[in-house]
């Protein structure tokens, strides 16, 4: 497979730069394989959901990722913590005209000072000073980190809006975006119909935006991501699939968790750990019959996550569609609801 295998043409107002005014009022794309795409609204996903399905959302918090500062020794530098070590330890990419070395002192926003202990591949590795731990900090001084396409600065509104309403455990620098769609009173509309929801975590990093830079997609290497499943998700799940019904994932982020737990034994299993899961076209799935998604960035692995879910072809003509008829797109966009496809053989890379 090549690159050029997961190219479009997206219009540049039609990337969503800001949340829709409501929260759930989003259009939904139902594009089943076979079936007719279908046109319609968020508010109407039970319709689409059965009784004793399971819905398996991604309950990461964003944290307040991005600071910026000076050098002791001058010079501007900016960080985006990409995970926290322990409380006051945590990894980030830096931007400055001169990289830190090793006992560089950096001095950010809130009076908040940092010295830069080592290097960790592309990242630096950050000891902060003080009582306070690093998630305080960064809830104090910190500005959330919006994708790179959202050509802002982030607002009070993302505060909340760049979050979903059971966001829990800290650690991701970019939301779960099909997770926003979903406000308290659909997810009781859903538990009223009978379908049942459970959850597990995976940080989202920084590398979810990364580029492709290869030609040859099996040469990409993949990022690496914190995730845990637990025991009593892998039952609910069991008990679904013995009873004939379909498992969920609101987002990727939840499919990849699940298909990480399962990928060493083909059953899912209980855990948690690093994935580098890299899914591409050919890849069985083992755990998810269906998929609520945002639309995602042409070239990326998240097009080919859902190209390997729902097929190539199909997907092509399901970005065709919502290009032309004007979905919004990305992280504030409108969402789609895919079935699995599946055929051909498994191409995973697993670092």
């Amino acid at each position: 497979m090549h690159i050029s295998d997961f190219d479009f043409e997206l219009p540049d107002d039609l990337i969503a730069q800001h949340p829709p005014e409501i929260r759930g009022s989003s259009r939904l794309l139902v594009a089943c394989p076979g079936e007719p795409l279908g046109d319609g609204q968020f508010e109407h996903l039970p319709d689409w959901i059965a009784a004793g399905d399971v819905l398996v959302f991604n309950n990461t918090k964003v944290i307040k990722a991005r600071l910026f500062g000076m050098k002791a020794s001058g010079g501007k530098i900016e960080a985006l913590v990409e995970r926290v070590l322990d409380e006051h330890t945590a990894l980030a990419h830096i931007r400055s005209s001169k990289s830190p070395k090793p006992g560089t002192e950096l001095v950010f926003e809130g009076g908040i000072r940092a010295v830069m202990v080592e290097r960790a591949g592309e990242l630096f590795c950050l000891r902060f000073d003080g009582e306070k731990n690093v998630y305080e900090l960064l809830e104090e001084n910190g500005h959330l980190p919006l994708p790179p396409y959202i050509e802002r600065a982030a607002g009070e509104e993302d505060d909340s809006r760049y979050q979903t309403v059971y966001a829990k455990h800290q650690g991701a620098v970019a939301a779960p975006t099909a997770g926003l769609h979903f406000t308290e009173a659909l997810l009781q509309r859903l538990r009223d119909k009978g379908v049942c929801t459970t959850e597990v975590t995976l940080h989202v990093g920084a590398g979810t935006f990364q580029p492709v830079r290869v030609e040859n997609v099996a040469e990409h290497k993949m990022h690496s991501e914190w995730f845990e499943v637990s025991e009593a998700t892998v039952r609910l799940i069991e008990d679904a699939h013995a009873r004939g019904n379909r498992v969920w994932a609101v987002g990727t982020t939840s499919m990849r968790a699940l298909e990480s737990a399962a990928l060493e034994t083909g059953r899912l299993k209980s855990g948690c750990g690093d994935t580098d899961i890299f899914i591409t076209p050919g890849f069985r799935f083992k755990v998810v019959d269906g998929l609520i998604t945002n639309f995602h960035l042409p070239k990326s692995t998240l097009l080919m996550l859902v190209s390997a879910f729902s097929g190539v072809e199909h997907i092509r003509s399901v970005y065709r569609h919502a290009v032309e008829k004007r979905y919004r797109f990305f992280s504030y966009g409108d969402a789609m609801l895919l079935k699995r496809c599946d055929g051909g053989d498994v191409t995973v890379n697993q670092s």
